[in-house]
């Protein structure tokens, strides 16, 4: 976990610098097909030219900092439709949207839920799944997405 806010430190005001709301980063480790993947946004959208700026301004840095040890391949993209939930604010944010969760200790017996996020309230998540109510506290989310409607 330290490397992963390592990197969000250096790359969110690089990203913010460039005129972008940063949205997160994953990091995944396969050996040497590695990938770092940072999801930017913006009001007007993000064009594939937007991710070639953020990309630049972003190896700049990486290239500096060095903070990945071994190969990786470095991807910039929107969140697209099934965004990825990062921040508590992104939660605050998309309350009452259907949500895919996983979380890193069992809550009630389960670590996946897949259903309504009704509130947040402080660092605690209440989702709505089949007709009952899990409290996930923000600390323990392993995992989370939009699931995105097409109604």
């Amino acid at each position: 976990m330290a490397m992963i806010d390592e990197l969000n430190r250096m790359i969110e005001p690089a990203v913010e610098a460039v005129g972008f709301e940063f949205v997160g980063l994953e990091y995944v480790a396969e050996g040497r097909h590695s990938v770092l993947r940072i999801f930017i946004d913006h009001a007007d959208g993000i064009t594939v030219d937007n991710c070639a700026d953020v990309s630049r301004q972003v190896s700049a840095i990486l290239d500096v900092e060095d903070p990945i040890s071994g190969n990786y391949n470095l991807e910039v993209s929107s969140p697209g439709y099934d965004r990825p939930l990062f921040k508590l604010e992104h939660f605050e944010r998309f309350q009452g949207e259907e949500i895919k969760l996983r979380s890193h200790a069992p809550v009630e017996g389960r670590r996946n839920f897949r259903g309504l996020l009704q509130s947040v309230e402080g660092e605690t998540l209440t989702l709505l799944v089949d007709g009952k109510e899990f409290a996930v506290q923000f600390g323990n989310v392993e995992k989370a997405n939009i699931v995105p409607n097409f109604d």
